[in-house]
C-alpha cells in the first residue's frame, strides 16, 4: 500500500485502535508499510510499543469541543471507537444515550472534518467507519447504538459525494457481532432484558438472524479495512459492507 516509488509512507489514525477491531486494523494497515496512529481512551502506549513505528494518541474523544480546531496530517482514517448500553427506551439514561452519538457521531464529524483539507491537497483519502449491521439493522433496547450508527451511515454518504472529486473515498464496513469485549460485556444486560440464561443469549439473541452461526473475528474485519483502505478501492465509495454472516440479507 505504501510502496510507491519515491512517496513517503502514508499515515493512518485508528480510533479504538488499542483493542479488538481496532488494534486488529492497525496491525493490518502497519503490516503493509502504512504509519499508524493509535488513538484511544486507555492503552494506547502499550499497543503502539507491540507495532514497529506505530504512534499513540491517549484520547477521550467524548470530548467533542476539544476535536473542533485539529487539523490532522492522515491519508486513511478509521473511525471504529465505540461503546454500548442496553436498556428500553424509557429506561435509558440521557446522558450515555448522548456520550455515544458524541462518540460514535460527532467524532467521527469532527476527525474527518479534521483529515479533509490533507486529504484534499494529497488528491487521495480514506475515510473508513466501522459501523455495523445496526447501521442497517435494528434490535430492540438499543435505541442508541442503532441511531448512532444509522446516523454514521449518513455522514458517510455525504462524505462520499464531497469528496470524490479530489481522490477521497469514505465507506462503512457493517460487521455482525464481532468477538470482542463490547459483545461479551453486554451478554449480561441481554440476558437481564430477555429473561435468559447468559449462556443462551449467544445463540438465542446474538447469532439468531444471521445465517453463519459464529462471531466476526477482528481479523476478518480488517482483512476488509486493509482492502478499503488501499489504492485497489478508489472506486469503491459511499457504500456500506456486510460482514455480517447474512443477517442483513433476511
Amino acid at each position: 500500500m505504501s510502496s510507491r516509488a519515491g512517496a513517503s509512507p502514508r499515515r493512518a489514525l485508528v480510533t479504538g485502535g488499542a483493542a479488538g477491531i481496532g488494534f486488529a486494523c492497525a496491525e493490518r494497515l502497519a503490516a503493509t508499510g502504512v504509519r499508524v496512529t493509535i488513538a484511544d481512551l486507555r492503552g494506547a502506549d502499550e499497543a503502539a510499543a507491540r507495532l514497529d513505528g506505530a504512534d499513540a494518541w491517549q484520547v477521550d474523544l467524548t470530548e467533542v469541543t476539544a476535536l473542533e480546531g485539529l487539523a490532522l496530517e492522515y491519508d486513511i482514517l478509521v473511525n471504529n471507537a465505540g461503546m454500548q448500553n442496553v436498556a428500553p427506551v424509557q429506561e435509558f439514561d440521557p446522558a450515555a444515550w448522548r456520550r455515544m452519538h458524541q462518540l460514535m457521531v460527532e467524532a467521527p464529524f469532527l476527525l474527518i472534518r479534521a483529515c479533509l483539507p490533507h486529504m484534499y491537497a494529497r488528491g487521495f483519502g480514506r475515510i473508513i467507519n466501522v459501523s455495523s449491521v445496526h447501521g442497517l439493522r435494528a434490535s430492540a433496547f438499543k435505541s442508541a447504538y442503532v441511531s448512532a450508527k444509522h446516523a454514521l451511515e449518513g455522514l458517510s454518504k455525504v462524505v462520499a459525494l464531497e469528496g470524490g472529486p479530489h481522490g477521497v473515498t469514505s465507506n462503512c464496513v457493517n460487521p455482525g457481532y464481532v468477538r470482542t469485549a463490547l459483545v461479551e460485556n453486554q451478554i449480561a444486560d441481554q440476558a437481564r432484558i430477555h429473561g435468559l440464561a447468559e449462556g443462551e443469549v449467544l445463540s438465542s439473541i446474538m447469532l439468531k438472524e444471521a445465517a453463519v452461526k459464529r462471531l466476526v473475528e477482528p481479523a476478518e474485519v480488517a482483512g476488509l479495512v486493509e482492502f478499503l483502505a488501499s489504492d485497489a478501492a478508489g472506486m469503491m465509495s459511499g457504500g456500506h459492507y456486510t460482514m455480517d454472516g447474512g443477517w442483513s440479507a433476511r
